[in-house]
């Protein structure tokens, strides 16, 4: 059997040839980095997304257990506009809703003896839960009765809600997220 000479030169790997391995497995490997930041930064802001969808249907549903004070606040002739900044209640067209509202909790014994205050009793709290939840919310309930038409004699009340806030995270070119929900109640 013939042995073949062996050269030093060709055995092992060559400074060169380690270095760009690992060039190449660090690029690799900062190309990961940025997409798991990515990802993080992405699952902020549809979490985010989330709470505030569930926010809106919340109070679509405390409108739809309140039907009497929000199917007859609006009318064609003057529409109910809320404004929520924060936990507080800035705005109310109508006058009805108050800023400082009434506590109509067990804890105090008083309840609310009218559709307007349950109304307001129910919006005040939940100012003040999106405010726990979603920072730098702002708010507004637009709720309006279409014109009649022909045939038709009334139609029903439609309420937008709608909800705005910031997010820290992500580029400041992009504009501010907001949730809108419409409802009949």
């Amino acid at each position: 059997m013939r042995q073949i000479p062996h050269t030093s030169r060709y055995s092992g790997f060559s400074l060169v040839e380690v270095m760009v391995a690992l060039l190449v497995i660090s690029i690799g490997l900062l190309g990961i980095a940025k997409m798991q930041a990515l990802a993080i930064s992405t699952t902020g802001s549809a979490r985010l997304r989330s709470l505030g969808a569930l926010e809106a249907a919340s109070l679509a549903s405390m409108m739809r257990a309140d039907r009497t004070y929000w199917a007859s606040a609006a009318t064609t002739a003057t529409p109910l506009s809320i404004v929520v900044s924060g936990p507080n209640i800035s705005t109310s067209s109508d006058g009805s809703i108050h800023v400082t509202p009434p506590d109509c909790s067990m804890a105090t014994g008083a309840l609310c003896t009218t559709p307007s205050q349950m109304a307001n009793y129910d919006l005040s709290n939940w100012a003040i839960s999106v405010n726990k939840v979603i920072p730098s919310e702002y708010a507004t309930i637009a709720c309006q009765q279409p014109a009649p038409v022909a045939p038709v004699p009334a139609l029903p009340v439609t309420c937008s809600i709608s909800i705005a806030w910031s997010e820290s995270n992500g580029p400041a070119s992009l504009a501010t997220p907001q949730y809108t929900v419409v409802v009949q109640p």
